[in-house]
């Protein structure tokens, strides 16, 4: 069958790639991709948040299966209009979207289900939440309500930063309208980990673990971003772990979204602390994470498409997942400066060095062709490099010395990545 993906980035690259692993994959389309999508790919001018044209394109080109990658497109209600027209579409609906699309609703779900996570307080008024942070017990975390690119997160060590937060989440709005409510958090200690999971609505089964790195610089300094790197499987979520995770968190949030008429049909991010009382959740996505997508993707052994129709059916009991035992490092190539300023339009050299590798990927993020026909930067995360190694220790080595082929202007990297 024929396959569109909804994206542009780095984790829509690992899909579609994974997508052309299948069997059942026939033409495949990217919409609206980029300038390394388009090797692997078809890419259509056709913007994400662009519903019922894309919608309108998945008709008249008698697509198969719609696979949306972005936050922006499934909270929008994408997967809506295409159930509207008869489309075969992989994503929540608006309405199971809403678990990433506001903090406040999935920390009520999660309290309401007793679900762990931390304590917290909700405001949707600046005075207010002002009035709280005078008082309350420091550090906290500040959440903007609603999507922020990954970036609507501050770590609050003192009173003034705290206070400063919020002014910069409701007051001057450096958000958007993500930040219209603010959800004020309990500062929780422990080491962080990722897990994504396929969902049908009412079984749920994990890819396994990963580990990422927010922070811009070495030593996780400097400000948040999308994600600089990444590593799976991470050997701190432990068996035990999982099988409190299993029945504590990730059984009770399906539960939970079914009884609360929200059916969830998709994928779900788990951001997971291991603090000293046990794993509790930081956040869910509603969509694979960027760059988790990344290591987590070339592990798994599973026709994706297969998958994918399981859980769109209701099936997915009937699927075993399967993961290859070696372990994966991604390290991004990004635009130094990002995510706060930097140029883009820098020719990239090295690219060819991937071409027909089954144990590195390049994962292209924000690249573009230029008038010449030259691929060139055009992100802040401009590349994700992937390795696979026996262990985390050597997918770590293999990772930088695939980076190492890959040259552009301006191109800066964490060189601590999946150093543990």
């Amino acid at each position: 069958m024929d396959i569109l993906v909804v994206g542009s980035g780095g984790r829509e690259h690992a899909i579609v790639k994974a997508i052309k692993n299948s069997p059942k994959a026939g033409k495949i389309y990217c919409a609206p991709g980029n300038a390394g999508i388009a090797k692997d790919a078809e890419c259509v001018d056709i913007k994400a948040m662009e519903f019922d044209s894309l919608a309108d394109f998945a008709v008249s080109h008698n697509i198969g299966l719609t696979v949306v990658g972005m936050d922006d497109p499934l909270v929008g209600g994408i997967v809506d209009v295409f159930n509207a027209k008869g489309l075969r579409v992989f994503g929540p609906a608006k309405n199971a979207a809403i678990l990433e699309g506001s903090k406040a609703f999935s920390k009520d779900l999660m309290k309401k289900y007793n679900i762990p996570t931390a304590g917290y307080e909700t405001f949707d008024n600046y005075d207010e939440a002002v009035s709280y942070l005078k008082e309350c017990r420091i550090p906290v975390v500040l959440k903007a309500d609603g999507l922020a690119l990954g970036k609507g997160v501050l770590i609050c060590n003192t009173r003034e930063e705290a206070l400063e937060g919020a002014k910069t989440i409701m007051s001057d709005k450096k958000f958007g309208d993500a930040g219209t409510k603010m959800v004020v958090e309990e500062f929780m200690t422990g080491r962080e980990v990722s897990v994504l999971s396929f969902v049908d609505g009412t079984t749920i089964k994990t890819m396994g673990s990963s580990q990422d790195y927010k922070r811009a610089h070495d030593n996780d300094e400097g400000p948040n971003t999308g994600g600089m790197g990444n590593f799976s499987p991470t050997p701190f979520y432990t068996e035990e772990i999982d099988a409190f995770c299993q029945e504590k968190i990730f059984k009770p949030t399906v539960a939970a979204m079914k009884q609360e008429g929200r059916e969830f049909k998709g994928i779900i991010f788990f951001g997971l602390m291991l603090t000293e009382e046990g794993p509790k959740v930081l956040e869910y996505n509603a969509r694979f994470g960027d760059p988790e997508a990344q290591v987590v993707l070339p592990r798994l052994k599973n026709d994706i498409v297969e998958v994918f129709e399981a859980c769109i059916d209701g099936k997915l009991d009937d699927v075993e997942l399967s993961f290859r035992d070696e372990s994966t490092v991604c390290v991004v190539l990004a635009s130094d400066g990002y995510p706060v300023s930097y140029k883009k339009g820098y020719p990239i050299s090295g690219l060819e060095w991937f071409d027909g590798r089954d144990d590195a990927f390049c994962f292209h993020a924000g690249t573009a062709f230029d008038a010449d026909g030259n691929i060139v930067t055009n992100g802040g995360r401009v590349l994700g490099i992937t390795a696979l190694g026996k262990d985390i220790a050597d997918a770590r080595k293999n990772a930088y010395e695939a980076a190492a082929h890959v040259d552009f202007e301006n191109k800066y990297s964490r060189s601590d990545i999946a150093d543990i």
